[in-house]
């Protein structure tokens, strides 16, 4: 076999789920003559016995693995030489391997010694660039991302595009491998620079293309079993905690919980499950706004100083454990930027929201989708000082009243806009700076996301005549940068409204 027998091909991995109903080499030998029938150019098939019981039968080449569990090295497949040279006499033409870096039997090298003696190629399955570069110095033939999300932490869900990418810089003999489920995203591996794309248990394991079907039917006649139930959303925020029973953008009911900041998170949502016991079996599913922000349902702070969080506190596992209902979680300004976009000010256009009030938030929705994560924290970037500070240490409701106190008046924001309305110099003066920083980052954000509207919402941003003063900032620009700045409509219920809508999707 020669290396380009496989170059832009399908490579179907015939591995049965071990003491499954399908393990047995009958069933190997027909996964792979099914799948060379049906155009793969190769098969990656498991254990000495399956690859002699299927070399007299298939056609194609075929890619073999010894797997194994060890005591004494979390190395699982062909760890040894011996095994190496097993599956070669065994009729394999391709020997793979673990090349991760962790303790291992056997040098990456040896292994690729044993299978050069045997006249074989090699593909090291790696879990990163760095293995792969340590394998290619070895002489390997092929680098495959298989073991990409295999050396611990969570395991993704999605296959490693990147990984591909990067690999694919170093060699075009690259073979993605791992969690490629859909035709698409096969293309999507092809067109990172994969040189072949192997794909297994969405082909070759019944039960798991089973449980996955089985799951996404599961969700969907759940969601329909509670169509038109309301939704609980929760607005945790560092004084108070917001509840309410939304149906679609109407509060039936809400009620509100004291946070206790030094009680943590567990006892929030203890409080939290006891505020609502009286809305129990009226709700489908749940939604949870919270400051911070939040990934993979673990919540986690930026500003410890608002609200103390564990960090990557697993809120959306405790809080359905709780409830027993779907939940889902999201930062409190990215949920109102939903709701602005969905019943609000944002009418289904591409938008940015900004809340000015104590701090600065955000959040982005474009082509209808909203951007997760660190997405949209606007107030803590730190151009405008040169790195010095963030934005909104020089702009939100709390700088507006430090600076009114370097004035020498001890007032709240509230009174320093009362006072500029009346006249007062001091006053006008301190809000024309914030308002000026704002337009500034309005006009950033206009040439960076393009929205058609930045929605501005908060206490700062909704006060009178501060959205006129930012506008009377930008100054004249070209009506095609000039941001279509409006105010927002969901005032305090923006949140709740957002992430209910959000959960509802799930629920």
């Amino acid at each position: 076999m020669k290396r380009d027998d496989v170059s832009n091909s399908l490579i179907v991995s015939c591995q049965p789920v071990p003491e499954g109903p399908m393990d047995d080499a009958r069933f190997v030998v027909g996964f792979a003559n099914a799948a060379a029938a049906a155009g793969a150019a190769a098969v990656r098939i498991e254990s000495v016995a399956y690859v002699k019981a299927a070399r007299p039968h298939v056609t194609v080449p075929i890619i073999g693995i010894v797997k194994r569990d060890l005591g004494d090295s979390p190395v699982r497949i062909t760890p040894y030489a011996a095994d190496v040279v097993a599956l070669a006499e065994a009729g394999a033409d391709v020997i793979a391997f673990d090349a991760t870096d962790r303790i291992r039997p056997a040098p990456v090298a040896a292994l690729v010694e044993a299978a050069k003696a045997k006249g074989k190629l090699t593909m090291a399955d790696c879990s990163s660039i760095d293995d792969a570069r340590r394998a290619l110095a070895a002489g390997v033939d092929f680098v495959g991302t298989t073991l990409s999300g295999y050396v611990g932490g969570p395991e993704p869900v999605e296959p490693d595009i990147a990984l591909i990418s990067a690999m694919r810089e170093l060699t075009p003999y690259v073979i993605a491998e791992g969690r490629i489920r859909t035709p698409e995203q096969a293309a999507q591996a092809a067109s990172a620079g994969a040189f072949a794309v192997v794909v297994g248990s969405a082909i070759t394991r019944t039960e798991h293309a089973t449980a996955w079907f089985h799951e996404a039917l599961d969700a969907a006649f759940a969601r329909q079993k509670g169509a038109g139930k309301p939704v609980l959303a929760i607005d945790i925020g560092g004084t108070k905690t917001m509840v309410a029973l939304v149906q679609e953008d109407q509060v039936l009911e809400e009620r509100i919980v004291r946070t206790r900041r030094d009680e943590g998170p567990d006892t929030w949502l203890d409080a939290i499950v006891a505020e609502t016991a009286m809305w129990a079996g009226r709700f489908a599913g749940a939604g949870i706004a919270v400051t911070g922000f939040v990934e993979e349902g673990k919540w986690s702070a930026l500003n410890p100083a608002t609200l103390g969080i564990p960090d990557n506190y697993p809120l959306v596992d405790k809080a359905e454990a709780r409830l027993g209902v779907p939940v889902i979680a999201i930062n409190d300004a990215q949920a109102a930027a939903w709701g602005e976009y969905k019943f609000g000010a944002g009418r289904g256009e591409d938008i940015v929201f900004l809340t000015i009030s104590t701090g600065i938030g955000g959040g982005i929705v474009i082509n209808g989708k909203l951007a997760s994560g660190l997405a949209g924290h606007f107030g803590l970037i730190r151009s405008p000082a040169h790195g010095a500070e963030p934005l909104e240490d020089m702009t939100s409701g709390l700088w507006i009243a430090a600076s009114a106190r370097q004035a020498g008046h001890e007032v709240d924001a509230v009174t320093v806009f009362s006072e500029a309305a009346n006249g007062s110099t001091w006053a006008k003066s301190i809000v024309e700076q914030s308002a000026a920083r704002v337009a500034l980052l309005c006009r950033d954000i206009k040439l960076m996301l393009d929205p058609q509207r930045i929605v501005i919402g908060g206490g700062i941003g909704l006060a009178p005549g501060y959205l006129d003063q930012v506008r009377s900032q930008l100054g004249e620009l070209n009506f095609r940068i000039t941001p279509n700045l409006v105010a927002a409509e969901l005032g305090s219920r923006a949140g709740i409204i957002g992430a209910a809508d959000l959960a509802r999707s799930k629920a």
